[in-house]
């Protein structure tokens, strides 16, 4: 009985039946048993996603190097320094031969770019590890690691093959254009694979990052295309609508399912479809119904920011639209409107997932969205000709995106409480006779705010918000800086470096291999001057780990495996290597254990160490506790119940795990300490000196 209801209870968060409520009653519903059904169909959907997700987590995997047939998900991307896939495997290579193995969802982790793309048939070589999680939002059971991959079959779809030679084709006619061509391949088919992750990051904080998330526009244009080499075959709505459809599914194949794309596409269909039937569907119902289906068959969009921020910026165009044609503002006006709306509307997301956004994007989306919109159409005519006037007239546009990304990068960011006193402002002045004083009071706040950090005036220790993982900096007075670990998100960790004005990085510290500690080190390396990397040495490294060694080695920084005992002096911080102790069987208890000392105050940073590892490290005397492992119920309560910290650290962010664990907390609280989480706090900023 109790798991029914769990899973009742799951299934509805899962489909998050309130957007189906929100968004198609208004539109369609006008009798309560539609409302009843949706909810049902909601709800069993639900149940259906929570059952799939639950089943592939779960599963068991065969240990060691294993062999498998299976069938590529998506394309090979870059985590990091990682080439990173997925498959469905189909044969798993045993001693007596190939066995059928329907087997749950793989990631795979390869060692050199891979020959085959999504939908083809694979065999598959590597070592296996059983590590559950969520890969963009959708459940793997586990990691073929180092593999080699073989391609057997092209994909049997005739849909996926002609999908495939388009992204071939972009990708042949773009070789060689640099930068600009990998952004016009963003704009294209949303194959952003070899922009560089400077221009990534220039990107999103100028606001622009949607134009590679193909949606909309790129829907309209390419049905446009698509309709003109219809010709004759499009004539009539009905051969128009079914050649429209056939277009929609086929651009949803180049953009490899982006959810962006689902929702754009899913609305032009419904509008052919409409055609047909002689129904004029109103875009907001177009947009409820889209979204609607959407969840009923795939619950875990609802989760999906690129998902979420889609709906909103076209609820917040249509509103912007509407708003400005009754003003009567004209075309330049609807521009500004569309941008405004769209801009407001995906704010609130920007806040709760990436903790900030761009305070003037509504400038540079007017200043690129009719440069975007020309590339788009001129490249696609590149595309189709091959020709070098079209090729080198797109990547010159795409150019002049780049560069207005690349200035506005450093344009004031708006956080919660930019937000705030924008409010605040807003809210106080309708108040005439306070006008000039709230007036000058906010006008010098808002200087203050938008002004840079500048250096710390006393040692700091900075416990960093950067999601679901690790990263701390120690920054002193005189300049010197160390870094312990980096966070799963490159962009995320060099937005926070930049906000701290951190220039150069003395010490960067990965304490051990996993992605949510070292995910973001790659970016440092690449963007900022590094003097001495410290690493454990792990028995056993992840790809992603073996390959920071390489790059850092390239890059000539000096590479140390500290061992128990060694001490260093950076700035005013005396840092001690207190553990790896010895060797462990398992990678977290191998993290390197530093402790801080910086004008009489102290602090640990455990890494992820589990009971074996906090239990041979001992107990040592803190003010400060970084709690091992984001609070998991990994750690040994004994342990921790022997701490007497003034002040302990969670760094976590929203997680599938559990963490941190209830149970973990409850001795935290019961300790008496100050027990601080980056996930409700953002940043934690600890002045250890004056």
């Amino acid at each position: 009985m109790t798991a029914g209801i769990t899973w009742i209870v799951v299934g509805v968060s899962r489909t998050a039946g309130l957007w189906a409520l929100v968004l198609v009653v208004p539109a369609l519903i006008s009798r309560r048993r539609l409302v009843i059904l949706v909810v049902v169909a909601g709800l069993v959907s639900g149940l259906a996603s929570s059952a799939r997700e639950a089943g592939t987590l779960n599963a068991e995997l065969p240990p060691g190097r294993v062999t498998v047939i299976g069938r590529m998900v998506d394309d090979a991307r870059s985590y990091g320094s990682v080439l990173q896939a997925r498959i469905d495997p189909t044969h798993l290579l045993t001693r007596s031969g190939w066995t059928p193995w329907l087997g749950p969802r793989l990631a795979v982790t390869l060692t050199d770019p891979p020959i085959a793309v999504a939908g083809e048939h694979v065999t598959v070589t590597g070592q296996m590890r059983a590590r559950s999680r969520l890969v963009r939002g959708d459940p793997v059971a586990g990691t073929i690691e180092g593999a080699t991959v073989e391609r057997l079959a092209g994909p049997p779809s005739p849909l996926f093959r002609a999908g495939n030679a388009i992204r071939r084709r972009v990708r042949d006619v773009l070789d060689g254009t640099g930068p600009r061509g990998a952004l016009l391949a963003g704009f294209l088919v949303g194959d952003v694979d070899r922009l560089p992750a400077d221009d990534v990051d220039n990107l999103r904080l100028a606001g622009l990052s949607h134009f590679v998330a193909v949606s909309g526009s790129n829907v309209a244009l390419f049905l446009a295309a698509w309709f003109v080499a219809a010709g004759p075959l499009g004539w009539g709505p009905r051969r128009r609508a079914a050649i429209g459809l056939l277009g929609l599914a086929l651009f949803v194949v180049v953009t490899r399912w982006e959810p962006s794309v689902v929702r754009a596409a899913l609305m032009a269909a419904l509008v052919l479809v409409g055609r047909v039937g002689g129904i004029a569907l109103t875009p907001w119902a177009a947009l409820g119904t889209a979204v609607s289906v959407s969840l009923l068959v795939a619950g875990h969009l609802s989760f999906d920011v690129g998902f979420q921020l889609s709906v909103a910026a076209t609820s917040g165009v249509l509103l912007g639209s509407r708003l400005i044609s009754r003003l009567g503002w004209g075309l330049a006006g609807q521009g500004l409107g569309i941008t405004l709306g769209a801009q407001v509307a995906v704010a609130p997301l920007l806040l709760w997932h990436f903790g900030q956004v761009p305070l003037l994007s509504p400038v540079t989306n007017l200043l690129a969205a009719p440069i975007v919109t020309l590339a788009t159409a001129t490249g696609g005519a590149a595309i189709l000709t091959g020709w070098a006037v079209p090729v080198a007239l797109a990547t010159r546009l795409a150019g002049v995106v780049l560069t207005i990304s690349e200035q506005a990068a450093g344009w004031p960011q708006l956080d919660a409480t930019g937000v705030g006193l924008v409010a605040g402002m807003i809210g106080v002045a309708r108040f005439r006779s306070l006008r000039p004083l709230v007036t000058l009071a906010a006008s010098l706040a808002l200087v203050a705010w938008m002004l840079p950090a500048g250096p710390v005036r006393v040692p700091t220790l900075v416990f960093l918000d950067v999601g679901q993982g690790d990263a701390t900096l120690l920054l002193d007075p005189a300049g010197s800086t160390v870094l312990v670990d980096g966070g799963p998100d490159p962009a995320r960790l060099l937005a926070k470096l930049r906000e701290y004005d951190v220039d150069h990085i003395d010490l960067l510290v990965a304490t051990h291999g996993d992605q949510d500690h070292i995910g973001g080190i790659p970016a440092v390396l690449d963007s900022y001057p590094v003097g001495r990397l410290w690493h454990p040495g792990h028995a056993e490294g992840s790809d992603l780990y073996e390959s920071l060694l390489d790059q850092a080695e390239d890059r000539n920084v000096l590479i140390d495996q500290p061992r128990a005992g060694w001490t260093a002096d950076v700035g005013s911080f005396r840092i001690d290597v207190l553990g790896p102790a010895r060797r462990y069987a398992g990678v977290n208890d191998e993290s390197l254990v530093l402790g801080i000392e910086s004008a009489g105050v102290t602090a640990l940073l455990t890494g992820d160490i589990e009971a074996a590892a906090q239990n041979e490290l001992g107990v040592v005397t803190v003010d400060i506790l970084k709690v091992p492992h984001h609070g998991a119920a990994t750690t040994d309560l004994a342990w921790l119940r022997r701490y007497s910290p003034s002040v302990v650290i969670i760094s976590v962010g929203p997680n599938t795990f559990g963490h941190p664990h209830s149970t973990v907390l409850a001795v935290l609280d019961g300790l008496g300490a100050d027990v601080r989480r980056t996930d409700l706090l953002g940043d934690i900023v600890i002045p250890v000196g004056g």
